[in-house]
């Protein structure tokens, strides 16, 4: 079971409070997300702007509130069998899709059982399920072959990949085939007919929701929607992004360039903050089915030469309050963080060395392909900082630019780079996502059905069932060692640092929903 101190430690969420005079919104929200949506389907990506997408269009069984424990969201409830091996929840009355039709126990079991296929909580449901049904049309009823308190946890996590419940119509395509139907079922829907990639995603409040009668609290409790529509306005260059938040064409900006925060704090109408508390985790992630990265020593040889506070400098600047290091495997500042092994990092720092051990190593040459997103300037710049790496190191490097939405797409590619493959990239994830073993997709090691660069590493799948069956937090702790010593071994991705990139909006808006993702409900204009 995830419990806060364990999920969290003492990252606190909640709310951005909201004058007790708050107006309606006269005009559409306009936001500018991260990057293109390259996507509509929160299931088969794990992309940012694709979760977010994703929780503004469908609803959750479950929703974790500011304290990150799992309350009952589509659900009303549920009973747990005293032998931990049966649940059966129960859905709320007069849940409706999009398309108005109801929200039946049969959609939520196929939409439980695509994600199964694709997130790293729901396919270890899918190996301990031995029936998801429905026995009437509001309940649905999993028998575990072992207990699992911590399934309601899982069904409601905000990270990617999320639980979304889709019309059974839907959630029937195969779980690595994209969705084209996003018919949804939370409080905002969205306009396909409208949808320009690239340009403009569109969002309308959805009449047909049944918000819960609770106080909101992060993802739980009581989505509100204020606004009729929320337009999702894609700007790529951060010059034309700012002025447009300073012009007031748009209300808020979520990932506003470092270098252009002096300016907006300059504009008295213009509010910084940080949305998300537990940040982000940088990743420099290996392909272990292609040279030369399908070599462990290779892998191993960049470690004496990674220096993370070149890449937190690079990525968010030098102000000490947006970035965190050192880091290991697990979010910085959490009960899971440790420093096993962290002197591979931490010690002197040395490109001779990285040389000698790739060479060592056996490097023959091979072009290494470092894809680099360069509409999201957090990740353009950790790129850059990993190609000039690598190329001191040794490495024969291709690295192409492109936009996050082609990124997203190649690096599907398990061929060779001859073949529209890549060798490595540099990403991030969400704090909350890489605190526990259990979610942190870039620590499984399962192969083909793992993440992005499917490493098999049997020991951390052995160490992550371990984590699992703890008894308490301090055998937690110790497992969460072992897995750190292991993964510096085996090297499935080399940490670059925690960044806590702050957002921008316009002060007219309020009741902005603070702990993680960028939320549309509760947002109101004053």
């Amino acid at each position: 079971m995830i419990s806060r101190r364990i999920a969290l430690g003492a990252i606190t969420v909640g709310a951005i409070a909201a004058p007790a005079l708050a107006q309606p919104a006269a005009r559409p929200l306009r936001f500018v997300p991260q990057s293109n949506l390259a996507s509509i389907d929160p299931v088969w990506s794990t992309a940012v702007v694709v979760r977010n997408h994703g929780l503004m269009i469908y609803d959750l069984l479950y929703g974790l509130d500011a304290q990150y424990r799992a309350q009952p969201q589509m659900a009303q409830g549920h009973e747990i069998s005293a032998d931990g091996l049966v649940w059966t929840i129960t859905l709320r009355q007069g849940l409706r899709f999009h398309d108005n039709e109801p929200v039946r126990a049969r959609d939520c079991v196929a939409s439980i059982i695509r994600w199964s296929k694709r997130d790293v909580l729901g396919q270890r449901l899918d190996g301990l399920a031995e029936e998801i049904a429905a026995p009437d049309d509001r309940t649905i009823r999993i028998r575990l072959r072992r207990p699992w308190p911590g399934l309601a946890w899982a069904l409601g996590k905000p990270s990617a990949n999320i639980c979304a419940i889709m019309p059974e119509r839907v959630a029937r395509t195969d779980a690595f085939t994209q969705i084209t139907d996003a018919t949804g079922s939370g409080p905002f829907r969205f306009r396909a007919d409208l949808f320009r990639p690239g340009d403009t995603a569109v969002y309308e409040k959805f009449a047909g929701y049944t918000p819960r009668a609770e106080p909101t609290s992060f993802l739980a409790g009581a989505k509100m929607a204020h606004f009729e529509r929320v337009e999702w306005k894609i700007i790529p260059d951060p010059a034309t992004a700012g002025a447009a938040l300073q012009n007031n064409e748009v209300d808020w900006w979520e990932t506003p360039l470092p270098d252009l925060l002096p300016l907006l704090r300059r504009n008295r109408e213009i509010e910084i903050g940080v949305i998300n508390p537990a940040g982000n985790l940088g990743v420099l992630r290996f392909n272990f089915l292609q040279p030369p990265f399908d070599n462990v020593a290779i892998r191993r040889a960049l470690l004496p030469a990674v220096d993370q506070r070149a890449f937190m400098n690079a990525a968010i600047g030098t102000d000490a309050a947006l970035s965190v290091g050192p880091a290991g495997m697990f979010t910085p500042g959490t009960p899971l963080a440790n420093d096993a092994g962290l002197e591979v990092l931490t010690g002197p720092r040395s490109i001779d060395a990285a040389r000698a051990a790739l060479r060592a190593a056996g490097y023959a040459q091979q072009r290494v392909t470092l894809l680099s997103a360069t509409d999201l300037p957090v990740l353009q710049n950790l790129s850059e900082v990993a190609a000039d790496l690598m190329r001191r190191v040794g490495f024969n490097l291709d690295f192409p630019g492109m936009d996050w939405g082609t990124h997203i797409q190649r690096r599907t590619n398990r061929g060779a780079v001859d073949a529209g493959g890549w060798s490595a990239f540099c990403t991030t994830w969400e704090g909350l996502d890489v605190s526990v073993p259990g979610s942190h997709q870039p620590l499984r090691g399962h192969g083909a059905a793992a993440w992005a660069g499917w490493p098999t590493i049997p020991r951390l799948e052995t160490l992550r069932e371990e984590w699992f069956d703890a008894a308490d937090d301090a055998t937690a702790r110790r497992v969460a060692e072992q897995i750190q010593r292991v993964a510096w071994e085996e090297v499935p991705f080399i940490p670059l640092g925690l960044v806590r990139p702050p957002q921008a909006w316009r002060r007219s808006l309020t009741g902005l929903v603070t702990g993680g993702s960028s939320l549309f409900w509760g947002v109101r204009r004053v």
